[in-house]
């Protein structure tokens, strides 16, 4: 009896040592599963409830850091604007911005400037980051992109700088002019001259006010909402109309060639206003005695059938430094000479948001001293399709003269 006691005490001894091994082991893994390991503070689960659903539909790049910086969640456009690489925050000042509100619980923001990502060429990216605390450990940083915010800022206060002095100009001409066909009552040929040269100012600014409502128009109005099937001939016509009377006192021939029967899709107004400034253009920066030649053809694209119409000068040309800047608003190659011809730098920004808006591009062509050619590139409306496909067709009859269509340079 005393060995078969002895034995079940040693067996309830060990049944006890086991279970309290077994609890320990229990124990120990569930403390394993609960501690956090490097995956799991990567994922959704350490993120406080329905913060995930909120970051999600923010326009913000949104960025969560945890107590080490390592990245808890970040949305794809974070990783598109290069703020997170690697895992870690890539920015160095939105880094130590978090460190801070992490250390005092303070909601920072600033503005920075960034390079884009890839090169360091370009322009930079403007951006507005907000840091915030997320509970007890985590940190919100939020970045809003700046970028075409400022260049939009950017170009409306150059416009109104430019407006302004724009309108100086002529406003304060008339102003001394006024002045002096006062002091100038008693002497007719004087009052007559300054009349005149009143008379040109008041020209100048009226042009300057129409084509800024012409400006103004072209960008609050969609071209496709009044959209219609064009003839390119009536186009053709209707800018030659427009710089008839100037063309004949310079003595300048305008002859109109090419395939006829040609149709674009658009606004007509916005297409002849455009068409009508590259011939005035032509016109009114062409010495006498040249030809100014308006020439149209259906080339063939991948995307469909394009409609150039080129409008060629024999005009004082373009300098080189000066062609990627020609379609700014303002921009002028030769102020003197604009002022003189009554240019208001507006014509061809006009020209090339009116053909942007259509789907379509502008381009020049210039030699110095050799005259210039630009080239509107148009969708062809259906319609006009039913020539033969190589865009032959007989000449246009605006003039009595024949012109040869001039090879449409790139």
């Amino acid at each position: 009896m005393d060995v078969n006691a002895a034995v079940a005490a040693v067996a309830a001894i060990a049944g006890l040592l086991t279970g309290v091994i077994a609890m320990l082991a229990f124990r120990w893994s569930e403390r394993d599963q609960a501690r956090p390991t490097r995956t799991s503070l990567h994922t959704d689960a350490v993120l406080p409830p329905g913060v995930d659903t909120v970051l999600s539909v923010l326009r913000s790049s949104a960025v969560v850091l945890d107590e080490g910086d390592a990245v808890v969640k970040a949305s794809s456009a974070a990783y598109a604007l290069g703020l997170v690489r690697g895992g870690k925050l890539a920015v160095e000042p939105m880094l130590q911005m978090a460190r801070d509100t992490r250390r005092d619980g303070e909601i920072r923001q600033v503005e920075l400037d960034l390079p884009r990502r890839g090169t360091g060429r370009g322009e930079a990216l403007a951006v507005s980051a907000r840091v915030a605390p997320l509970g007890s450990r985590l940190v919100l940083l939020l970045v809003e992109d700046l970028t075409e915010a400022r260049r939009i800022e950017a170009v409306r206060r150059d416009f109104v700088a430019n407006v302004s002095h724009e309108l100086k100009t002529p406003v304060g001409a008339l102003s001394l002019l006024s002045e002096a066909v006062m002091d100038a009552a008693d002497d007719p040929e004087a009052v007559t001259r300054f009349a005149g040269r009143m008379q040109i100012e008041a020209t100048r600014l009226t042009n300057l006010v129409q084509e800024l409502i012409d400006l103004s128009r072209v960008q609050n109005d969609h071209p496709l909402e009044d959209a219609e099937s064009v003839r390119v001939q009536e186009l053709v016509a209707e800018a030659i109309d427009r710089s008839r009377h100037t063309a004949t006192t310079k003595n300048i021939t305008m002859a109109a060639g090419g395939a006829t029967d040609l149709r674009v899709w658009g606004h007509r107004g916005q297409l002849a206003a455009a068409l009508g400034n590259l011939v005035e253009n032509a016109v009114n920066y062409s010495p006498a005695h040249t030809r100014v030649g308006i020439a149209a053809r259906r080339v063939t694209a991948p995307g469909g059938d394009l409609i150039e119409i080129a409008v060629t000068d024999q005009g004082i040309g373009i300098p080189d430094k000066d062609k990627e800047r020609i379609f700014e608003r303002f921009y002028r190659v030769d102020p003197a000479r604009s002022r003189a011809t009554g240019g208001t730098g507006l014509g061809l920004a006009i020209v090339k948001h009116v053909v942007a808006s259509h789907g379509g591009e502008v381009t020049v062509w210039s030699t110095e001293g050799q005259g210039s050619t630009f080239t509107l590139r148009l969708p062809e409306a259906a319609a006009g399709r039913d020539r033969t496909r190589d865009g032959r067709g007989t000449s246009s009859e605006i003039t009595t003269e024949p012109f040869t269509a001039p090879e449409v340079l790139p």
